[in-house]
């Protein structure tokens, strides 16, 4: 019985202000019910389609993709009406994300749904819950309303494409309303399909669910009446749950089998393709040629950088390139070369960042600034044998207008819908939180005024008084915790920009950012790095503007500045950061930094890399500022933790401070890949969950257990 349905109706958080609760956990509570794939069908998009994806891989199931049409309602002037549309092929999701962003750019829309979704046998409809064209006309005794909507909807879709859902929620007309469905669907010899049309994976979820139709609809729980759930029952329901509602209509539990069986697509085939070079005729170059090209202009720049090229950076360029080539990259190392030779074609600073700078090619292009062969950078935390993901380049640019001409320029070299920003999805912080459950609860505003300068909740004042049993406090603190860090609306990311080979918004659909003249895809960095988007970073830097205007002025005086030509040994500038007289100072002017360096005594450029990364966060908490400068006073002995890492923390003294050093470290000690110890360094960088970071442990455990460490 546990493999007998499928939901193929369920709406997660980022069906915004409805459901209420992330895809990741529909999917899991999916799993836990035994089913064999769940259907995400978020409002208006994509939006959670590719969490829900990671998360049905690592859980054993497959995350069918869907979404919800919105569409005009004729019945009733400003509704709309809600249709689940299924994927069954590439085709058929192409069809959706050009609908979706015609919609969302204002060019189409409507019941028509001419053109691109016109493609029989590549969708598959389901005629909606009572939000649906054709309920909601039955529940309103508009019997030919319902009627002429079945028909657009197998107009659109085709015969055998469109499926009369059914939903039992133990409501008062379900019988009523079912029965007419029933009709119906015998009488356009429709198939049916059963679903519970989930909004929150377990019962609980229920109150939040309310909470947020509340926000949607600008009401107060105690004034929202028929607009919150009579019960809790659209949460996700098992095999046997599903199978008892409809003992009476069993082929419609059947056919979701039947459905599943048909949609073949998920994420895992999204056909990506970052753009080809192109020669100045407009013809792309093959991989090989690509290739011949990145060779040519890192041994030019190679050449500008050291006039005598040194053997070491020879041999490590040639080591770059080899693997450039083999992972089919040179097209991309091409095209970020091309960024930022038009910024300095137009006078405009930028400086690459980030793990790029490991890069020797990307030193010899001019992409970065800083020599990774003399500063014995590891090349693997940039890019890897076995690194199933793209390299990321992040380049920072003057914070100001001059930016958006680079942004302006990729728009222009790939048309409007083949390039777009990535999204920021902004998610509910505690002071968001609360705010809207307070307002949601009808409470004052004065309260939630409150909490944003104290940032102390009020229950724990009540608690800490002893007098923890005010009934709207306990409701409120529920809904805070249940909301915090759930999607709450899609914002622009700063900087990240996708390009695509054939039309973007085949790949996702694109919608306006707050920006004029941006689009801005539905998924976040994280999103499309996981899914093999390649993103560019393209960041603005207020301290970078800062060096512009004192490079021009410098330039004005007769005094140039090459920045990959300044020293990096100057005794003075070290006696200035001794004595923290660093005021301005970008990365080394907060009262911490002022408060360390005279503890350090920096003498070495690379003293400065270790001052800047010990007062993070991370060596922070890890307790490891502390224990390096002891060993550096002389205050501790150094220790290299086991004997095989001595030559990857010696410069550090034995007190792991960069990601370089936990590549290398893993790599020695557990015997990991190049693609392993990749996938451990986006686990420390994720910050939606610590599972990444539990399997990678694990993982790290076994193989050190194995080698006896």
């Amino acid at each position: 019985m546990a493999n007998d349905y499928v939901e193929l109706h369920a709406r997660t958080a980022f069906s915004f202000l409805r459901g209420a609760d992330g895809p990741e956990s529909m999917v899991t509570r999916a799993a836990e019910l035994g089913m064999e794939a769940i259907a995400v069908t978020d409002h208006g998009g994509f939006f959670g389609s590719a969490r829900a994806h990671g998360t049905a891989q690592a859980q054993g199931l497959r995350a069918i993709v869907g979404a919800t049409l919105e569409l005009p309602d004729d019945a009733a002037a400003g509704r709309v009406s809600q249709v689940p549309v299924l994927c069954v092929n590439h085709r058929g999701y192409s069809a959706l994300c050009r609908h979706f962003t015609d919609r969302a750019l204002g060019e189409g829309g409507g019941w028509g749904l001419d053109g691109p979704l016109s493609s029989h046998g590549d969708l598959i409809a389901l005629t909606g819950d009572r939000e649906g064209p054709v309920a909601a006309r039955l529940l309103n005794g508009d019997r030919a309303g319902a009627l002429l909507a079945a028909k657009r909807l197998l107009g659109v879709f085709g015969e055998g494409n469109v499926f009369v859902e059914f939903t039992r929620h133990r409501l008062r007309d379900d019988r009523r309303l079912n029965r007419l469905l029933l009709d119906l669907a015998e009488f356009l010899k429709l198939p049916v399909v059963a679903s519970n049309a989930p909004l929150h994976a377990s019962r609980g979820g229920r109150m939040l669910a309310d909470a947020f139709a509340c926000l949607r609809h600008h009401t107060t729980l105690a004034a929202a009446g028929s607009l919150l759930a009579p019960n809790a029952e659209r949460h996700l329901k098992s095999a046997a749950e599903m199978a008892a509602l409809f003992a009476d209509l069993p082929a419609a539990v059947d056919n979701t089998l039947r459905i599943a069986e048909r949609c073949e697509f998920t994420l895992r085939n999204l056909g990506y393709r970052f753009p080809d070079w192109h020669d100045a005729t407009g013809h792309p170059l093959s991989i090989t040629e690509q290739t011949t090209l990145l060779r040519r202009r890192a041994h030019e720049g190679a050449t500008r950088r050291y006039g005598l090229v040194p053997a070491a950076v020879k041999r490590q360029i040639a080591h770059e390139i080899a693997l450039i080539h083999r992972l089919g990259f040179s097209g991309y190392f091409l095209i970020v070369d091309d960024l930022v030779a038009f910024a300095r074609g137009r006078g405009i600073l930028c400086q690459g960042r980030g793990s790029a700078a490991n890069s020797a090619v990307c030193f010899a292009l001019g992409i970065t600034h800083v020599d990774p062969v003399e500063c014995g950078l590891l090349f693997e935390r940039f890019l890897s044998k076995n690194r199933r993901s793209w390299p990321d380049i992040d380049i920072d640019f003057p914070s100001g207008p001059r930016r958006e001409e680079v942004i302006q320029y990729v728009f222009r070299k790939y048309g409007p819908r083949g390039a777009a920003m990535t999204a920021n999805v902004i998610t509910y912080q505690p002071r968001s939180a609360f705010r809207d459950m307070a307002r949601v609860l009808g409470l004052p505003e004065s309260l939630a005024d409150r909490f944003s300068r104290t940032r102390l909740p009020p229950w724990a004042e009540t608690k800490a008084a002893g007098n923890d049993s005010n009934p709207a406090l306990r409701t409120l603190r529920a809904l805070y915790e249940a909301a915090l860090n759930l999607p709450r609306h899609l914002g622009q990311h700063p900087g990240g920009i996708v390009v695509c080979d054939a039309g973007l918004d085949r790949i996702v659909p694109l919608q306006p950012a707050a920006m004029p003249g941006r689009h801005i895809v539905q998924w976040d960095k994280e999103d499309c790095e996981d899914l093999g988007i390649v993103k560019v970073d393209l960041l603005g830097l207020g301290m970078l503007a800062a060096m512009e205007t004192t490079m021009e002025i410098s330039a004005r005086r007769g005094r140039p500045v090459d920045l990959a030509a300044i020293p990096k040994d100057d005794p003075a500038v070290f006696d200035l950061l001794g004595r923290a007289d660093t005021i301005g100072t970008f990365q080394v002017e907060s009262r911490a930094q002022m408060a360390t360096l005279p503890v350090m005594k920096p003498r070495t450029f690379y003293d400065v890399a270790i001052e800047v990364a010990i007062i993070r966060p991370g060596p922070i908490v890890g307790d490891l500022m502390h224990p390096y400068l002891n060993r550096r006073n002389g205050r501790e002995p150094v220790d290299f933790i086991h004997p095989e890492l001595e030559p990857v923390l010696g410069r550090t003294l034995g007190v792991p401070l960069f990601q370089e050093q936990i590549l290398r470290a893993v790599m020695i000690l557990a015997d990991f890949t190049g693609a392993e110890a990749d996938e451990l360094r986006r686990a420390m960088g994720s910050r939606r969950s610590s599972e990444k970071m539990e399997k990678m442990t694990r993982l790290l455990r076994e193989r050190m257990t194995a080698r006896q460490i």
